[in-house]
């Protein structure tokens, strides 16, 4: 009987942690290279998240990439856009502009304004709290719950 209620245990653990691992596919539209001149295209649309690092092989760049796919819908949720840059010799315009030294996560806020820089991964929960405290996000929450409400009437 314990050995019946050990495999039942360890069958709907297996089952609940393999629901929680990380999708394989990313969501269209969340990942992107950072190869743009600069970041006008994304100017009160999206708000970028930039990770660069100096290899694709650097353990903070895959830390933080491992992190941000977790959940991704949270990201999605809050009109983000990571773009990413691991080659420092190509010396993108971006690159140039951010100056990061090693590993580095940048948040750009609609606006275009860096709202933080972090010199080590930083998991999503970190991120969308930081885009929560932002006043164009606030207002978009507020606006988003008078739509809800209006719907409810």
């Amino acid at each position: 009987m314990k050995r019946l209620i050990t495999v039942v245990f360890a069958g709907l653990f297996a089952t609940s942690t393999a629901s929680q691992t990380i999708p394989e596919t990313p969501p269209p539209g969340l990942f992107a290279p950072a190869d743009m001149a600069d970041l006008s295209e994304f100017l009160w649309k999206k708000r970028p998240v930039l990770v660069f690092a100096n290899s694709e092989d650097d353990p903070a760049f895959r830390v933080q990439m491992e992190l941000l796919q977790e959940q991704p819908q949270d990201l999605l949720e809050r009109d983000v856009i990571v773009l990413t840059d691991t080659d420092p010799a190509a010396r993108s315009a971006l690159r140039l502009k951010m100056r990061p030294r090693g590993f580095m996560l940048v948040l750009v806020g609609k606006d275009g304004g860096i709202k933080l820089r972090k010199p080590r991964p930083w998991d999503v929960r970190e991120i969308t709290r930081s885009i929560d405290k932002t006043t164009i996000r606030q207002r978009e929450i507020r606006e988003n719950k008078e739509k809800a409400g209006k719907i409810f009437d």
